[in-house]
């Protein structure tokens, strides 16, 4: 008999003989009735043992406990009308059991999947994920996550995209990141890495004539891990020839138009565009939360020559002055404006000041240093209301746009300004080329070496390189960057440039990209994509707080796997096999 789904059963089965095959999620005995939750994939549903009228099947489950794996064929019944369940899909119904066994009984478990996630420490959860992947919620996010991808497969394919698979073993081209690297047993003392991303291998597919590439890429990075970060994830990978910035665009708003009302959020298309500076100056932030609005202010034309001392040292070093309004806060308490300062000086300011407007006065937190003149000045430029407050930076033009853009968010969450209903779609564009690493003394690529300058920028690429702007967009989602890309670099003689900005030698350059510069003077298109990350994509449309809410098997945040205790010893012939010798005190690895 053909096994049915245990969540499908619904009041027009009634009647039928089914066979069930799952786990006990709950067991109940009453008087001589026995009930069972029974649980799949697909749902929960209630199976009843008459041992009265069928003694085997209830013989065979007597001694059932939470989670056995059970068999049962039976008769699909309606329920008393006094016992239908309207929290169950299947509550309506019910299966009395004819005959059944037991397929796998199971010992007492760590936590069952009906057990509250904060009532089991993280660490449990995980060195038992297949226990944790029974709760429903994760396996509801998994097999969104599968109707996701699926979906964007199939958008890829119908507009002209050719899925490719690109090498997972391949040559180390650091990326920003550390490579995780592989030892070759044929070539003694010979790395592969596990890449970072198929970018090289896309734009060479680009030269080879695909013309549009898409890949659902597994990628790594070994790197210092934060809470929704992975060693390993994975991204939508997509690549074009001959597109504009607006193709690509394009392609990704009308993707998500597709994707997104999977989970009942239908994008307003086009998405808006902002430049890069612009986003950092209204917002100190490339991500920025436009669901609300709390937008930046310079104030420093009118404070940069004021007799307050900090002001005008901070302007006169080039910094600026600036501020965001917090409505309705102008008697915040002083503990309120210290939690305040403490989020800027974690940014690297030296705190807040603040201005407030009390019944159509002005008060600025330190006394008789501004002018009336000059507080009213900001007041028009704030929007300053009678009740409202604002919260000054004086520092460094990074500085101020880093710590006001996280104050923008505090205080947004705190004053409960920001809309949850809302979903805000934003490109941000022109991202600086490079910028200036003081430590090492050194450009450094902003996103990677083979973006392409803006036109109109290219003539300052040798004497102002921190003033170039490159051809570089992310999509962002509610203050989530969702993926970034570029136009790319197709000239070789420009691409031997940029190299040479960022310190690579002719003779280093060639030994690590000598293959694409190759392949850049064979006729190379004009080409450029994107990569979203599928594993964050899936994340926001689930509503879940985590990635590892979406991801089967996770790690934690030092980038272990505690179910298998993964990264774990080898064996000493193994490593003789590559070559490979450790140092003393370090065998296991």
């Amino acid at each position: 008999m053909k096994r049915s789904e245990a969540g499908d059963l619904r009041a027009e089965n009634v009647g039928e003989r089914v066979k069930l095959q799952g786990w006990v999620h709950r067991r109940r005995p009453h008087g001589a009735v026995t009930f069972l939750n029974l649980r799949d994939r697909s749902g929960i549903v209630q199976v009843v043992l008459r041992p009265d009228q069928f003694p085997e099947a209830s013989a065979a489950l007597e001694a059932v406990r939470l989670e056995w794996v059970i068999e049962v064929e039976g008769d699909v019944a309606a329920r008393a009308p006094d016992a239908v369940n309207p929290d169950m899909e299947t509550g309506a119904v019910e299966v009395i059991a004819v005959t059944a066994q037991v397929l796998s009984p199971a010992d007492p478990l760590p936590f069952g999947p009906e057990v509250p996630e904060e009532d089991v420490t993280e660490e449990t959860r995980l060195r038992h994920r297949y226990l944790d992947l029974r709760r429903p919620e994760l396996q509801r996010n998994l097999m969104l996550r599968d109707r996701i991808t699926l979906e964007i497969r199939n958008f890829f394919h119908d507009n002209g995209f050719v899925h490719v698979e690109t090498p997972i073993l391949t040559r180390s081209t650091p990326e920003g990141a550390r490579d995780y690297l592989v030892p070759s047993r044929v070539t003694r003392g010979g790395f592969y890495a596990l890449p970072q991303s198929p970018q090289l291998f896309k734009q060479l597919l680009m030269v080879a004539g695909l013309d549009r590439y898409v890949q659902i890429a597994r990628c790594f990075r070994d790197e210092d891990l934060r809470a929704n970060r992975q060693p390993e994830f994975t991204q939508v990978d997509v690549e074009m020839s001959f597109p504009t910035e607006e193709d690509i665009f394009d392609v990704i708003e009308r993707l998500f138009a597709r994707v997104f009302p999977l989970v009942g959020i239908e994008p307003r298309l086009p998405f808006p565009r902002l430049p890069w500076a612009e986003a950092m100056a209204r917002y100190g932030s490339d991500r920025p939360d436009r669901r609300f609005r709390l937008e930046i202010v310079d104030l420093t034309e009118i404070l940069g020559a004021s007799a307050f001392r900090a002001f005008r040292q901070t302007v006169e070093e080039g910094g600026s002055i600036r501020a965001i309004r917090v409505p309705g806060a102008a008697e915040a308490s002083r503990r309120q404006v210290d939690d305040w300062a403490a989020t800027a000086r974690r940014r690297g300011a030296a705190g807040v000041l603040t201005l407030r407007r009390r019944a159509g006065d002005l008060v600025f937190q330190v006394k008789d240093v501004l002018e009336a003149g000059e507080l009213t000045r900001c007041a028009e430029g704030l929007g300053l209301e009678d009740g409202d407050l604002a919260l000054l930076v004086a520092a460094p033009v990074s500085t101020v746009a880093a710590a006001l853009g996280d104050l923008r968010l505090d205080v947004g969450r705190q004053q409960g300004l920001i809309d949850d209903s809302r979903q805000e779609f934003l490109w941000v564009t022109e991202f600086p080329l490079v910028e200036w690493d003081a430590a090492e003394e050194r450009w450094n690529s902003c996103n990677h070496p083979f973006t392409a300058p803006l036109t109109e920028d290219l003539g300052r690429l040798d004497t102002s390189p921190g003033s170039v702007r490159a051809r570089a967009y992310d999509v962002v989602l509610n203050g989530v960057e969702l993926g970034g890309g570029s136009i790319r670099i197709h000239d070789s003689d420009l691409q031997r440039r940029v190299f040479h900005l960022l310190g690579m030698s002719d003779e280093e350059a060639r030994s690590r990209f000598g293959f694409l510069l190759d392949a850049l003077r064979y006729g190379a298109p004009p080409h450029g994509g994107i990569a979203l990350g599928l594993d964050r994509l899936v994340m926001l449309m689930a509503g879940a707080t985590s990635l590892r809410d979406v991801i089967a098997f996770p790690k934690t945040t030092s980038a272990t796997c505690l179910m298998t205790n993964a990264p774990s010893s080898v064996d000493r012939r193994q490593l003789a096999e590559l070559g490979i010798s450790l140092t003393e005190g370090r065998e296991k690895i």
